[in-house]
């Protein structure tokens, strides 16, 4: 009787090492998280956006995002907004569209997301993020 060939040992390993080195390099960069200054702040950088939460409550954190967003001379292209939440969408020197997201978590705190393009621009999106925090 004869027997079948198996695959060998260093196949299998090549094989493994290349699956695992392609989904690292898949996923590399869809997450990346810093300690932000002041007060314990985290900002995550996700799927291309850049999620924080402000001490400071809804109202202010609107304006101080307007201020900031007008600092930087954008154009804004819309405003949605009611007690609870706000979208923001402006457009940047080079026509990259600058989308805000707030939202009131607490009296004293708000979630705030910031997405630059389709696919994000982390530099960018913290440069803003450093201005809305000076307005704060």
């Amino acid at each position: 009787m004869k027997s079948t060939p198996s695959a060998s040992p260093r196949l299998i390993s090549i094989l493994a090492a290349g699956a695992l080195l392609s989904v690292l390099a898949a996923t590399s960069g869809c997450l990346a998280v810093a300690a932000g200054a002041g007060a314990g702040a985290t900002v995550a950088y996700v799927r291309g956006d850049l999620d924080t939460t402000l001490d400071a409550g809804f109202a202010k954190s609107v304006r101080a995002t307007e201020d900031a967003l007008a600092d930087l001379k954008y154009a804004k292209i819309s405003e949605n907004r009611d007690a609870l939440q706000a979208t923001l969408i402006y457009r940047n020197a080079a026509d990259k569209k600058v989308e805000l997201y707030l939202a009131k978590t607490t009296d004293a705190a708000t979630k705030l997301k910031i997405r630059v393009g389709t696919f994000g621009d982390e530099a960018l999106q913290q440069e803003i993020l450093a201005r809305v925090k000076g307005n704060l």
